[in-house]
C-alpha cells in the first residue's frame, strides 16, 4: 500500500495497558526515584550501585548483558513529582524507540512493545504522569518520503501494589491518554504544513472528528454566511488569499450541564504578515499561527470524550492572511460583527481582528457564563515570558486562578499578566471606535484590544506565542508544534463540571 503523503490527523499514539504482573520475552525498563524510599531496599540495588545511576529525572541508563536475565533500562524520577515523572516517561520513550530504530539497523526484529515498572508507592497521578510523558516524548510528525523508522507501538505499565492499586492506575491512565491525545491532535494540525492545511481543510479536519465523538457537533460557516452577518475581522484578513474564511464552531451540551463555558482559538493558518509582510527568515513558521485554534479544536474532542457535565462551545475563526490586490491595508476601517470599528494599523496584527468577530459573535450569540480566547498573539509575551510559559490576562481573579490551577494539572505552565488600565485609552480609536495596534506594551494593548470585545463577561485571554513552538525537545515537548493550552482547556471544562 502506498504511503500517504503526509502524517494522518489525528495522530495515532502507542497503546497503554496496566497490569499486575510483567510479561516475559518483553523488554522492561524499571523506574527508580533519586532518593530510595523508607523500608525495604530495591531490588535492584546491586544494579543501581553497579551502573552508579543516581535516579536524576529523565536520566536512562542501558542495562548491559542478557536483557531476560533483568530489566534493559534504568529511568530515573527524580523527587517524584509530577513534572519529573512526565520528563522520565518522555526520556524513557526516546530511549526506546532510538533502540527499537538501532535493531532495525542492525537486522534484528525491533521491539514493538515495552514494560515498565514503577516504585510501588508510586501512586495512581505517578503513573498517568509518566504515560503522559512517554505518549507525547515519542511524538513525531515525519513528512520524508522513506519508510516510518520503528518505534515502540504499546506500553506495558507495571505500577505495583495490591488490585485495587492497579485499578487506580488504569483509570488514571485513561484520562492521561486522552489528554495526551489533546496535545498531539493540536500538534498535528499546527505541524500540517499551509500548502493543505488552508481554512477549508482545518474546518474539515474538524468536522471529521467531531463525527467520530459523541456528543460533539460541528457547523462550518463560509465567507457568504460571514459577510451576510458583518465578520468584518474575518472577512479583511481572510480577504487577499485565494482560500476564503471560514468560522468552525463545535458545541459539547452534555444533559444537566452545570453552566457554560464558551471558548475561542486563533486559526490563522499562515500568516504573511499581509502588506505589512513579515521577514522571510523564520517565516515558515507560521504555519503554527493556528495553535489556539488547533488547541481549542483538540480540546473539545478530548472534552466530549470525558463526558464532563458542562456545556462548552468553541469558535475558531479561520482564516490565511495573504498577500494580494484584495488584501486588508493599513489606514482601513473595518467594522466588525456587532458594528464595532477598529483603525487598521498594523495588518501583521491580523489575530486580534479575528478574535474580535468570534468573541463578540459567541457574546452575543451564546450568552456564556465565561469566555477564553487563546491564540498565538505577540512577540512581545516571547519577550516577557520565554518560550516555555503561556500569558494569562483575565477581567476575574476567580477565572485567573482557575485557569491557572488548570495549567498546574495539566503540566502547562501560565503567568498572570496585567490589564494596565493605563493602556486603556490606547486603544481608543481616533476615527473609528477603537485602534488595532496602539503603542504600548504590545501584549498588554492587545489583551486591551480583545476585552473590548468580550461583553463585559468573566474572560480571560491566553498568549501562548512563546510555548506554541518549540526548537528543541524537553520534558514532554519535540520540536515543532508543542500543542500547548490545549490540556488546560481540557481541565479548565472539568474543573467547571466539579
Amino acid at each position: 500500500m502506498a504511503r500517504s503523503p503526509l502524517p494522518s490527523v489525528p495522530s495515532r499514539l502507542p497503546d497503554v495497558e496496566v497490569a499486575d504482573a510483567a510479561r516475559r520475552g518483553t523488554p522492561l525498563a524499571v523506574v527508580i526515584p533519586q532518593r530510595s524510599a523508607e523500608g525495604e531496599p530495591s531490588p535492584y540495588a546491586g544494579l543501581i550501585a553497579d551502573l552508579r545511576a543516581t535516579g536524576k529525572a529523565g536520566e536512562v541508563q542501558t542495562v548491559p548483558g542478557d536483557p531476560s536475565a533483568g530489566p534493559r533500562w534504568l529511568v530515573g524520577a527524580g523527587d517524584g513529582e509530577g513534572r519529573h515523572y512526565r520528563g522520565a516517561g518522555a526520556a524513557f520513550i526516546r530511549a526506546a524507540n532510538a533502540f527499537a530504530a538501532a535493531a532495525a539497523d542492525t537486522g534484528a526484529r525491533p521491539p514493538r512493545s515495552v514494560q515498565v515498572e514503577l516504585p510501588g508507592d508510586a501512586g495512581a497521578e505517578a503513573c498517568a504522569e509518566f504515560v503522559l510523558g512517554a505518549l507525547l516524548g515519542g511524538y513525531r510528525y515525519d513528512a520524508g518520503s522513506g519508510e516510518p523508522k520503528p518505534e515502540v507501538r504499546s506500553l506495558r505499565l507495571l505500577p505495583g501494589g495490591g488490585a485495587e492499586e492497579v485499578e487506580r492506575a488504569a483509570d488514571a491512565v485513561r484520562r492521561a491518554r486522552e489528554l495526551a491525545a489533546a496535545s498531539a491532535f493540536a500538534r498535528d494540525l499546527a505541524n500540517t504544513p499551509s500548502n493543505v492545511k488552508n481554512p477549508a481543510w482545518l474546518a474539515g479536519v474538524a468536522e471529521r472528528v467531531a463525527g467520530e465523538v459523541p456528543g460533539l457537533a460541528v457547523t462550518v460557516r463560509d465567507e457568504e454566511w460571514l459577510a451576510a452577518r458583518g465578520f468584518g475581522g474575518v472577512l479583511a484578513v481572510g480577504g487577499g488569499s485565494a482560500s476564503p474564511p471560514r468560522l468552525i464552531e463545535l458545541s459539547y451540551r452534555p444533559r444537566g450541564a452545570s453552566g457554560h463555558l464558551l471558548l475561542v482559538g486563533k486559526g490563522v493558518t499562515f500568516d504573511t504578515g499581509g502588506i505589512s509582510i513579515k521577514p522571510a527568515e523564520g517565516m515558515h513558521l507560521m504555519r503554527t499561527d493556528m495553535s489556539g485554534g488547533g488547541a481549542v479544536i483538540a480540546a473539545m474532542r478530548a472534552i466530549a470524550t470525558l463526558a464532563p457535565r458542562v456545556r462548552v462551545t468553541a469558535l475558531v475563526p479561520a482564516a490565511e492572511n495573504h498577500v494580494s490586490g484584495s488584501a486588508y491595508r493599513p489606514g482601513d476601517i473595518v467594522r466588525h460583527y456587532g458594528g464595532r470599528t477598529t483603525e487598521v494599523a498594523n495588518t501583521d496584527a491580523e489575530g486580534r481582528m479575528i478574535l474580535a468577530d468570534a468573541l463578540a459573535y459567541g457574546v452575543r450569540r451564546f450568552s456564556p457564563d465565561a469566555v477564553v480566547d487563546v491564540a498565538t498573539l505577540t512577540g512581545a509575551m516571547k519577550v516577557a515570558l520565554g518560550l516555555r510559559t503561556g500569558g494569562l490576562f483575565a477581567t476575574d481573579d476567580a477565572l485567573a486562578e482557575r485557569i491557572a490551577a488548570a495549567g498546574e494539572r495539566a503540566g502547562e505552565r501560565w503567568w498572570r499578566m496585567p490589564l494596565l488600565d493605563a493602556h486603556a485609552d490606547d486603544v481608543r480609536g481616533e476615527i473609528a471606535d477603537v485602534r488595532q495596534a496602539p503603542p504600548g506594551p504590545g501584549g498588554i494593548t492587545a489583551a486591551l484590544f480583545l476585552r473590548e470585545f468580550a461583553g463585559g463577561l468573566p474572560w480571560a485571554h491566553l498568549d501562548i506565542a512563546g510555548p506554541a513552538r518549540s526548537e528543541k525537545n524537553y520534558d514532554e515537548v519535540v520540536p515543532g508544534g508543542t500543542g500547548f493550552a490545549a490540556r488546560t482547556l481540557v481541565e479548565l471544562a472539568v474543573s467547571f463540571s466539579a
